[in-house]
């Protein structure tokens, strides 16, 4: 399997994004790295795996992504896909999703099975940083080249 963090790479290097990318100790928790990084705490987009449920028999899977100082609201994707419930996916489910480590997730999909969902509260920032699919390596990169790039739904999701 092709390394996310490279993948990530070759994909911002093919869609003239810019962006830089920093070597950091190893953290995945929004509060610690955004001290390690000196990034604003809510221009990091905090990245997690959820499981929309339509029925019995389908489950749906999207990537949340919030800025760091918020949570997801799980009530406004229930209402956003009129889902009959909604939880985080397992810690299994979400790596095999994104080939990440829980931590890493970057707030793009490699996968037609993960959807992307994007609150417009991280449009606010001119730059973004995330964890970019190893717990050791972060990237800054250009709000409007995230949103162009990654192509998200656009959604409210974000509880401040």
């Amino acid at each position: 399997m092709t390394d996310v963090h490279e993948k990530l790479r070759a994909l911002l290097d093919r869609e003239n994004a810019v962006y830089r990318v920093i070597q950091h100790e190893a953290e995945g928790r929004t509060e610690f790295i955004t001290q390690i990084r000196g990034n604003r705490i809510e221009q990091a987009i905090k990245s997690m795996v959820v499981q929309v449920r339509m029925s019995k028999k389908e489950n749906l899977y999207y990537l949340a992504n919030v800025p760091g100082d918020c949570r997801v609201d799980f009530d406004a994707i229930k209402a956003h896909f009129n889902a009959a419930g909604i939880g985080m996916a397992s810690r299994e489910k979400a790596e095999a999703l994104t080939g990440c480590v829980i931590g890493s997730i970057p707030p793009f999909s490699f996968s037609d099975q993960l959807g992307v969902l994007a609150d417009p509260l991280i449009r606010e920032n001119e730059e973004v940083v995330f964890n970019a699919g190893s717990l050791e390596k972060s990237i800054f990169m250009k709000m409007e080249d995230y949103f162009r790039i990654a192509n998200p739904q656009v959604v409210r999701i974000a509880l401040r």
